[in-house]
């Protein structure tokens, strides 16, 4: 029996890494959940983000997934070692993809991280980047209103032109040739985030570069029949699925809500 891949992210940005592992893989069958319920992840804890995530977890587990997509890159940057203690599956982070796409890209090794505050806290992109590139000078700035302009649908609002430039114009003056954007929701305004940087930086998009990092795990094995999706939100069924539809040009046949009654603690 075929088993799925189980996707996850805090809200609606993992639907970009959804849509480019179903762009890539289209005879799986896919299952993401997002937390709709605790968005965001990047102001809270690192214990209440490992907890969340692990709940999380867990319900794709009981799905009977073959492999985990850890879209959150909240999740990815704190949590990643606590999941992989719970199944011999594969688990996937954004964090790896996203570094080792971020040094094939630059030129003059100036690199700049956007994320959420938990995820530019954690340093994890700039460790990443610097265990493969030593030699890297890597640029860090967390842009919390990003999350809440994509969940509320305002991509194309002048606001988000606004924002872009109150967080991103300190980041050119440091004369980056790459930027890569920590946060699965970031994609969602990359034609604002590049319209603003201009064409000499490149964006990474982590959407894009977990998808070919999957690829070396689960070679495409396409015979003609489609994968099946379900999709899985922890609150407000009706605003992921208008959203939803507008991230991936379609609408949603098999959204349902679900409850996490599970509590997880650290030692």
């Amino acid at each position: 029996m075929k088993k799925p891949i189980g996707i996850f992210d805090s809200g609606v940005g993992g639907l970009t890494v959804y849509k480019a592992i179903r762009r890539s893989f289209p005879e799986e069958d896919l299952i993401y959940f997002g937390d709709t319920a605790r968005v965001p992840y990047g102001p809270k804890s690192p214990n209440t983000i490992i907890e969340y995530s692990v709940q999380n977890a867990r319900f794709l587990l009981q799905q009977g997934i073959k492999a985990l997509i850890v879209a959150c890159n909240t999740s990815s940057s704190v949590a990643l070692p606590y999941l992989k203690e719970l199944t011999d599956i594969p688990i996937i982070g954004v964090i790896e993809p996203g570094s080792e796409a971020a040094v094939k890209s630059t030129k003059n090794k100036r690199i700049g991280i956007i994320g959420t505050e938990g995820t530019v806290r954690s340093e994890a992109y700039s460790k990443a980047i610097k265990l493969r590139l030593p030699e890297a000078v890597v640029f860090s700035t967390a842009c919390p209103l990003f999350v809440p302009i994509v969940e509320e649908g305002w991509q194309d609002h002048k606001i988000a032109l606004q924002v872009v430039e109150e967080y991103l114009s300190p980041m050119l003056d440091k004369k980056i040739d790459t930027l890569v954007l920590g946060c699965t929701h970031y994609p969602l305004l990359s034609h604002v985030i590049q319209k603003y940087v201009g064409d000499d930086v490149c964006l990474v998009d982590s959407a894009d570069a977990i998808s070919e990092y999957l690829k070396n795990i689960l070679p495409s094995e396409y015979d003609g029949i489609l994968g099946t999706d379900k999709f899985f939100v922890s609150d407000n069924e009706a605003k992921f699925a208008v959203i939803a539809s507008r991230i991936l040009d379609s609408n949603l046949n098999t959204l349902k809500r679900v409850r996490l009654f599970e509590s997880w603690f650290i030692d």
